[in-house]
């Protein structure tokens, strides 16, 4: 199973950044209001930039990484 580390662009162009091991269903469960708080006001969102991982672990340290970006590196990053 693959684990994604994923940003999206929020409708507010605020930068929202998760994982999941199914990408398509998470934006769509994002886009219903339904995935997480931060993202239910800032809709619609679309998908900005994704990595692929094989383990939960190395994607949740990916994720914090890149939490731990300031926006300018965040869209550096995406570019």
């Amino acid at each position: 199973m693959s684990w994604f580390v994923y940003i999206l662009k929020c409708k507010d162009n605020s930068l929202y950044t998760g994982i999941t091991n199914d990408l398509e269903k998470r934006i769509k469960v994002h886009n219903l209001g339904k995935g997480a708080k931060y993202t239910k006001a800032r809709l619609p969102v679309s998908l900005l930039y994704c990595e692929t991982y094989q383990t939960k672990g190395d994607a949740l340290r990916r994720e914090l990484e890149i939490k731990k970006l300031k926006r300018i590196e965040k869209l550096a990053l995406v570019d």
